[in-house]
């Protein structure tokens, strides 16, 4: 199939608001930190909070809303979320306006929006498995992935200039009107979106369906191993992104530019492999790219710890970037288009949930860890230990490939390729 065919205008639609909201999110990115550092004059110590905070409260928040979608309609659940993504990183300007801002509030919308982002990725998966023939899966992430490394690459040095400019709450307004302009999208899909059916079992969520997602994910040979790879390694390049940043910008002397370069320009390589994932896929198929990508991308993180000044150092903090982000961009659609074949219909809010809570309490438990670690050995041994983590992950991926499989039959190993 060519490269550029059709899913359809209500994927149109959807593609177009994910779009509009992820170059809003990477236009404000570091917006929060630094309204705290410029405006409120906060610390190292809250500033680390504010981070970590609105990851952890927000995915506790959120535990409870991926059984609450799941037998709900999707999108009217995406638009509600980006009304209140919307309301919510409006009372920053109002307040900073009204001379009212304080640093609790910056938290309490931190975690608002974290809340709100685990829930409208449940959704959204649901609504994306309900509108893309399974054979378009995989071209479907494919090109949410490669916006989201447009994005990347393009959103923080226009924000960057922005800031430089206006000050820093000018671009969470921008970055509240995006997610307005997602809900406008996502309502423009239209059509009927039948309400999902609870057979043989009561209307209302129970208890025991807070546990459902991670039940499902942990039960299966395929999705297991995925989840504990995915989680681990997330967790670990986050959490050494703000020690890298530290090592540039503080004991290297980096300027701002020359950091932001180092990881706008690699970014190329998502566009990249998120277009050779499709074509690796139908050539070597989806268990192979998942192993090798997988690997691949573990390779190269441990290589940041051998940054040094100059330009030999800038060039090589791009080349150890833009190897991560190319097999990372291979690998991310292709896991996306495994996770939600592998899920049934009226699991998917449930599964994509408890995926995306894990993943942002992880990361936020690894991050305040790793800040810790900096403070007693460094942050360039802090960074070569998680490199040497990163690069036992592969160890977690599926060793074999699955068939496909009728809900409720084991399904059948084959040998790996």
């Amino acid at each position: 199939m060519a490269g550029g065919q059709s899913l359809g205008r209500a994927f149109g639609w959807l593609w177009a608001a994910y779009t509009v909201s992820t170059f809003g999110t990477w236009l404000a990115f570091d917006a929060f930190p630094m309204i705290a550092v410029l405006v409120l004059h906060a610390g190292t110590t809250q500033v680390a909070l504010l981070a970590a905070a609105g990851l952890a409260v927000g995915a506790v928040v959120a535990v409870p809303l991926g059984p609450w979608v799941e037998f709900r309609r999707k999108r009217p659940v995406m638009v509600a979320t980006d009304l209140t993504r919307f309301a919510a990183l409006m009372s920053v300007p109002a307040a900073y306006a009204l001379g009212r801002l304080g640093f609790l509030q910056l938290v309490l919308v931190s975690v608002v929006v974290a809340a709100a982002d685990i829930t409208f990725g449940a959704a959204a998966g649901a609504c994306l498995k309900g509108l893309v023939p399974p054979k378009d899966l995989l071209v479907a992430n494919g090109r949410f992935e490669a916006t989201t490394w447009t994005a990347t690459m393009v959103g923080p040095p226009l924000g960057g200039a922005a800031i430089g400019l206006f000050g820093p709450v000018l671009t969470v307004v921008a970055d509240a009107v995006s997610y307005l302009l997602s809900a406008v999208g996502i309502r423009a899909i239209g059509g009927g979106e039948p309400r999902p059916v609870r057979t043989g079992a009561p209307a209302r969520p129970r208890a025991r369906d807070l546990l459902e997602g991670w039940r499902f994910i942990l039960a299966g040979p395929v999705l297991r191993p995925l989840f504990f790879n995915t989680v681990l390694f997330n967790g670990l390049i986050m959490a050494t992104a703000p020690l890298l940043a530290v090592l540039m910008l503080g004991r290297l002397g980096f300027a701002p530019w020359q950091y932001g370069l180092a990881f706008a320009v690699p970014c190329a390589g998502g566009l990249i492999g998120s277009r050779l994932a499709r074509r690796l896929v139908a050539r070597f198929g989806q268990h192979r790219v998942l192993r090798t990508a997988g690997t691949l991308r573990a390779c190269w993180s441990l290589g940041l710890a051998f940054v040094r000044p100059g330009t030999p150092g800038l060039l090589l903090v791009m080349v150890v970037e833009f190897g991560l982000i190319t097999c990372c961009a291979v690998f991310n659609p292709v896991l996306a288009t495994c996770r939600l074949e592998g899920t049934e219909p009226d699991r998917v809010a449930r599964t994509l949930s408890a995926w995306s809570v894990t993943g942002k309490a992880t990361t936020a438990a690894t991050t305040a860890l790793w800040g810790l670690l900096a403070g007693l050995t460094g942050p360039r041994t802090a960074i070569a230990l998680a490199g040497l983590l990163i690069l036992a992950t592969p160890l977690l991926l599926p060793r074999r490939e699955h068939v496909p499989h009728a809900p409720g039959q084991p399904a059948e190993a084959l040998p790996g390729a």
